[in-house]
């Protein structure tokens, strides 16, 4: 009985019985070609795979950047509603750090939130720190040039509420050409946020963008603000 199974298991396998022994041996020339198949098989999934990375990796790429302008857009909320409730008084209504922010205003006996925590951080950036951007910062007159360039007039006037800190703005002397594709110094600007007023955030990532922001295609030069909104 034993013997009958051995057969079986043989023929089943693939082997030949004993009226057949050399079909016990499987053909070297079927194992060389199976072989070469598995192997033309593997190189086109790995070139395959090679080909589509670049596509995986612009999409995650742009997938952040949508998540940048969402969150950047909710600061900007943020510094709008801290500045409304200290008066609009100018330069001394605006929050000085991210916390301030999250920390919410005074509603009652509770406090109003007016920051999310994951909109407190940048996807953009290994540090997922914002970098703070004070009304007198050069980086707001680029940014204003840059609007003027992607409406193609005259600068855009700023919200009302903000007239008193528009006039503390460095005056836009030319307009600049917003597509900076293969000059971005790439990295991190890891420089200290000042304690002082802030009226905007950016990323802190210096690299091109797939996504264009107004025009713009750094992500550092990326502005939000409630100023224009």
């Amino acid at each position: 009985m034993e013997k009958i199974n051995q057969l079986w298991f043989l023929h089943c396998a693939g082997f030949g019985g004993p009226d057949n022994p050399q079909s016990a041996i499987r053909n070297p020339q079927s194992q060389g070609y199976a072989l070469v198949s598995l192997l033309v098989f593997m190189t086109l999934l790995a070139l395959f795979a090679l080909a589509a990375a670049p596509q995986v990796q612009q999409q995650a790429q742009r997938e952040r950047e949508k998540e940048a302008i969402f969150r950047g857009q909710q600061v900007a909320d943020a510094i709008g509603s801290y500045y409304r409730f200290k008066g609009a008084q100018g330069v001394n209504s605006l929050p000085t750090s991210i916390d301030q922010l999250l920390e919410g205003i005074p509603r009652g006996t509770k406090k109003l939130q007016i920051l999310r925590t994951e909109a407190a951080r940048d996807p953009l950036s290994n540090s997922g720190e914002w970098r703070l951007i004070n009304p007198t910062s050069q980086d707001f007159a680029r940014y204003i040039s840059a609007l003027t360039t992607y409406i193609g007039g005259a600068p855009p006037p700023p919200s009302r509420e903000f007239g008193a800190l528009a006039n503390l703005i460095p005056r836009v002397t030319d307009v600049l050409d917003t597509k900076s594709s293969g000059t971005a110094p790439g990295g991190e600007d890891s420089s200290d946020n000042s304690s002082g007023p802030f009226l905007g955030v950016s990323s802190r990532s210096r690299r091109n963008s797939v996504i264009t922001f107004y025009g713009i295609d750094r992500h550092d030069e990326w502005i939000f603000t409630p100023l224009f909104r």
